[in-house]
């Protein structure tokens, strides 16, 4: 039994990609980028591991509005044993629908195909690169950072990920319990006017990932 760690799933997400996403974060990232706003998906952490099974199985229980699945972490090309099986699975579930595939990968595209070619094979669409903080314009559509590169490789990412065909930055806001975390690409600055604004209503947040 293949298992994965991930640190989250989600369904719907509306900020990264087209449609109405499913998204999985994986957990567990050794690149380390300065200024990254996701520290908590840094650590591998053994007992988030759940079986690939289970995620496609999550899959396949929602809702028939599935336009495409994003994987993103933590690092997905650091655990590419699961993360192929689970795209191979992806596949199989999706069958002639048009559901695309977009990962993001701290990796350069180069090293991306260099290293883990099979994996990036099969996505439409793959973010690749490091994030720069000092290259974040707030302008570059699903793009943390302008050196980071979208790059369509099926005739379905070329259909929604073409130059000038994805949506721009966005963000939504998901919670569970007292904890909340954010989906999206913040530009400089979102992300403490966000803190303001929620002080001016009385929340507090504490922990926040991107502050540590």
């Amino acid at each position: 039994m293949t298992t994965i760690e991930v640190n989250r799933v989600h369904y719907p997400v509306t900020a990264l990609g087209p449609g109405t996403r499913a998204g999985i974060w994986v957990q567990g990232c050794t690149i380390g980028c300065a200024g990254c706003l996701a520290h908590d998906t840094w650590a591998r952490k053994p007992d988030a591991a759940v079986p690939v099974a289970d995620l496609l199985a999550w899959l396949a229980g929602l809702p028939e509005r599935v336009d495409g699945v994003t994987i993103s972490g933590g690092e997905p090309l650091e655990q590419p044993g699961a993360v192929g099986e689970l795209l191979a699975g992806i596949h199989e579930w999706r069958g002639e629908r048009e559901i695309d595939i977009l990962l993001y990968t701290g990796m350069t595209y180069r090293k991306a195909l260099s290293h883990r070619a099979e994996i990036v094979a099969r996505c439409d669409a793959v973010v690749a690169g490091p994030y720069v903080a000092g290259r974040n314009t707030g302008d570059t559509p699903l793009r943390g950072s302008g050196n980071q590169r979208l790059v369509p490789l099926t005739p379905l990412g070329h259909r929604r990920y073409a130059p000038g065909r994805p949506p721009g930055r966005s963000m939504q806001v998901a919670t569970a319990g007292n904890r909340a975390w954010l989906i999206g690409i913040p530009g400089p600055g979102d992300l403490d006017e966000l803190s303001r604004r929620l002080r001016d209503r009385g929340i507090r947040l504490e922990g926040e990932s991107w502050r540590q």
